[in-house]
This record gives C-alpha cells, sequence and structure tokens, in this order.
C-alpha cells in the first residue's frame, strides 16, 4: 500500500494546490481556461512529440497489448452506448463518457505504479502509446464531428481528412511516429525544449483540475447527488458517474484478466501487467478534452476524482491477488 500511495499522492496534492489556488482567488477567474489551453495546445502536444519520437514503434505487436486494448474497446464502447441511450448524451459527449470509462492514467499514475509494483514501466509505456495512437484520435474524431458549444461544427469529409493538421494532440502524435520511423535524431536545442513543456503538462493539467473542482466556471455542485456544469447546463447525476467508475475500475480490469489468463494464457507477471495497467483511474484528458471542445465537464472530473479513490483499493487487490500467484 505504501509503494501504491506514494504514486497517488502527486495526484492529490497538486489537484489540492489548483482547488486551493481557485479558493483563495489566486490566478484570476480565467486561469482553468487559460492552463487547460496551454496543456491542450502547448505541453501535451510537446509531450506526446517526445515520448512517440523516441518509442519503437513495433511494441505493439505483444499479446500482452490484445487483452489491454479488448478490455479498452469494450468498456470504452460501454460508456459511449450508455452515455447516448440511458444518460441522453449528444455523440461528442458520449465520446467523454466513453473516454471517462476507459481511458487509462497512464503517464503519472501508471509508470509510479508500474515501476513500485512490476519493477519496471516498460508496458506502461506501450499502453501510452496505444492510447495517444489508436484511442485519441477515436475520441477527438467523435468530438470534432460532434459539436462545439451546441453548434454543429459540420464540414464532413474535408473536416475529417484536415483533423490531423487542426488537432495538436494528434499532429504531435503523427510527427513523432515520423521521427521514430526515420530514425532521425533531434537538434539537441530542440529536444529539451520538447522535454520541458512536455514536462508541464502533468502537472498544469492537475492544476486545472483542481481549479475546476472549486464553484467557478463549470464547476458548481447543486447538491450531494447531481453537479451542473455551468457552460451547458448538464446535470451528470450519480447513476452515470457510478456506470463510468464502474466500467473503468471494476470491468475493465476484469475483461483484461479473462483475456490475457484464461484465453491468452499469459505469463502470470504479463498478466499482472496488463491487469493493473487496465485498473488504472481515469485520465485528466477526459477531462481536458471535455474543456477544450466547451463540453460538459462535470462527468469528466467527478470520475477522475472518483475513479482515482476507487482505484486505491482495486489496484491494491489486484497486486494482492495477481502478485501472489507470480
Amino acid at each position: 500500500m505504501p509503494a501504491l500511495l506514494s504514486g497517488f499522492a502527486p495526484i492529490w496534492i497538486l489537484t489540492a494546490i489548483g482547488y486551493a489556488a481557485a479558493r483563495g482567488g489566486l490566478l484570476g477567474e480565467q486561469a482553468e481556461s487559460v492552463l487547460g489551453r496551454f496543456v491542450f495546445h502547448v505541453a501535451m502536444p510537446a509531450a506526446l512529440f517526445t515520448m512517440v519520437s523516441g518509442s519503437r514503434l513495433d511494441a505493439f505487436a505483444h499479446p500482452s497489448m490484445v487483452a489491454f486494448a479488448a478490455g479498452t474497446v469494450l468498456v470504452s464502447t460501454s460508456g459511449y452506448v450508455a452515455g447516448r441511450r440511458f444518460f441522453g448524451r449528444k455523440r461528442a459527449e458520449a465520446s467523454i463518457s466513453g473516454m471517462a470509462s476507459g481511458y487509462v492514467n497512464s503517464a503519472n499514475l501508471g509508470i509510479p505504479v508500474a515501476v513500485h509494483v512490476l519493477g519496471d514501466a516498460s508496458f506502461v509505456a506501450q499502453v501510452i502509446l496505444f492510447q495517444v495512437l489508436l484511442v485519441s484520435p477515436v475520441v477527438l474524431t467523435l468530438l470534432d464531428s460532434g459539436a462545439r458549444g451546441g453548434r454543429p461544427l459540420g464540414g464532413g469529409l474535408r473536416r475529417m481528412l484536415t483533423m490531423p493538421v487542426r488537432n495538436p494532440v494528434i499532429m504531435a502524435s503523427l510527427l513523432g511516429v515520423a521521427v521514430s520511423a526515420s530514425g532521425l535524431r533531434l537538434p539537441a536545442a530542440v529536444a529539451h525544449s520538447c522535454d520541458a513543456l512536455g514536462a508541464a503538462a502533468v502537472p498544469t493539467a492537475l492544476i486545472a483540475l483542481g481549479l475546476s473542482l472549486h464553484g467557478g466556471p463549470g464547476g458548481g455542485r447543486r447538491d450531494g447527488a447531481e453537479e451542473a456544469d455551468g457552460g451547458t447546463g448538464r446535470v451528470t447525476g450519480r447513476a452515470e458517474v457510478g456506470v463510468a467508475v464502474a466500467l473503468k475500475t471494476l470491468v475493465q480490469p476484469a475483461v483484461a484478466y479473462v483475456v490475457a489468463g484464461p484465453l491468452l494464457h499469459l505469463p502470470d507477471h504479463q498478466v499482472l501487467a496488463v491487469v493493473l495497467c487496465s485498473a488504472l483511474p481515469t485520465a485528466q484528458n477526459a477531462y481536458l478534452y471535455a474543456r477544450e471542445y466547451e463540453l460538459d465537464t462535470g462527468l469528466a472530473r467527478t470520475c477522475v476524482v472518483a475513479s482515482t479513490v476507487v482505484s486505491m483499493v482495486t489496484l491494491s487487490f489486484a497486486a494482492w491477488a495477481l502478485g501472489a500467484s507470480g
């Protein structure tokens, strides 16, 4: 448990700092918006470019990734369908529901958990690449083809084809793929600049998340059962959050275990790696994407916090149950 707590500590501390800054009015009324745009348009693309350009792209050719991908696809699709059919979400908002259900916090929590429990973070690196290169483009395509502030974006096929150029996250990932495939080495000054910007992505995103938890724009609570987003007026109920968190923290690791163990018969240490990564909580990217596309941030924000709390139990149980057999 102490090892897991050391992985969770930065999330809670930085989020609390953001909340305290909002409560004290230290950063102004537009801080959440400005920091969110900085992460989405500058820091996160730099981090993704650095990571992808320095990685081997053949990492996907591994049975462990099949098990992780199976859980991700199943729960993300389930979250999307639940958002559409049971909670009245439109396509763009339902994609956030799917992301909150299946997009794991692989960077700032997955890496320390893997290092402490597994002894290395090699599989987490594969998970990060999978989410960046395959899951994120799907989510962003659904978001881009939906609505911004309730207004149809339109554009059809032309917008779909030009989205990589207009979206900094996808563009940075594609540039990273090109650099990795070509074997090029960036000049030291460029590489160090990207490293410095990328290092700011996770802490800034957590500060922005903390800012959003205070009753500022898009963050007020109506009562203990529901949370309303100030930008859209959409109400996030306990049932909707409960479904997303259950899919994320219970169903996703369970599916990963079934595929990795009984179906693929992977070695015990690989089963443990797949289940641990699948049991990680919702990444703050879900909140950032919802905020960037002017959607209801209430669901994503609450799922990030709630799944992080619940995953402390599920991660500990998975490490105990599967680690004991390995």
